[in-house]
């Protein structure tokens, strides 16, 4: 199946309608947001399935509804590096643009996924016409240059096992600060932190040793925050 078809993932029943999601992200008006409706279509991708190639020529916006998807791109050497993040209400693809323009990364749903897209120039079209688009996509645009901005920055002044715990200390704060449940893959830990999954495993090894980390069945329980907080060198 070709990238950016999308296709039935099952979850169809419960995902919320679309004018309701705009009506959040967008801070707008229901009227407002029944016109964005008409301009979308609705994909679902199941977890694994591309959104978008790398190199590819790509004419069309996409807000992500629900699920998550990761921009990664490959070196020469072919290791993977995570570029950005994507959760609902992140949009990625022919952002601002009145044409087709060359997609910077493979787009990868990593969970079952739905996005509405846009013919891009559609989506300029709604920008300019509705001022509570405009400035929520500001919004969105802003919050990807700071994580963005974040990870240039931790990859230019930290260690690789600095990298690690970071980003540890970053997923357990999604929750309650300690857990995280589940697990982190290392493979994928090492993408998102641009290292090998070697690297990432010795990291991880120091913390059960010195206890600052431990295993809880499906989970990873982080003892001592101050502790690891203090290795993010």
């Amino acid at each position: 199946m070709a990238a950016g078809a999308g296709r039935a993932t099952g979850l169809e029943a419960v995902q919320p309608a679309l004018p309701a999601f705009f009506q959040q992200v967008f801070a707008c008006s229901p009227e407002v947001a029944a016109v964005i409706a008409r301009r979308a279509a609705d994909r679902s991708y199941a977890a694994g399935t591309p959104i978008l190639h790398q190199g590819d020529e790509t004419g069309e916006t996409f807000l992500l509804v629900l699920g998550r998807a990761h921009a990664l791109i490959y070196g020469r050497d072919g290791q993977m590096a995570l570029l950005r993040e994507f959760a609902p209400g992140d949009i990625f693809g022919a952002v601002a643009e009145t044409g087709p323009g060359l997609e910077e990364a493979d787009i990868v749903a990593v969970e079952a996924a739905r996005a509405a897209a846009f013919l891009a120039f559609d989506f300029v079209a709604l920008l300019e016409v509705h001022s509570c688009l405009g400035l929520a996509v500001s919004r969105m645009l802003l919050k990807q240059l700071r994580a963005a901005t974040g990870r240039f920055m931790e990859r230019a002044t930290l260690s690789a096992q600095g990298r690690v715990y970071a980003e540890l200390l970053r997923l357990a704060r999604l929750g309650d600060g300690r857990r995280l449940r589940p697990a982190p893959v290392l493979a994928a830990l090492a993408v998102r932190v641009q290292t090998t999954r070697e690297t990432a495993s010795r990291a991880v090894g120091v913390l059960e040793r010195r206890g600052v980390l431990r295993r809880e069945g499906d989970a990873w329980v982080i003892v001592a925050p101050h502790r690891l907080e203090e290795m993010v060198v």
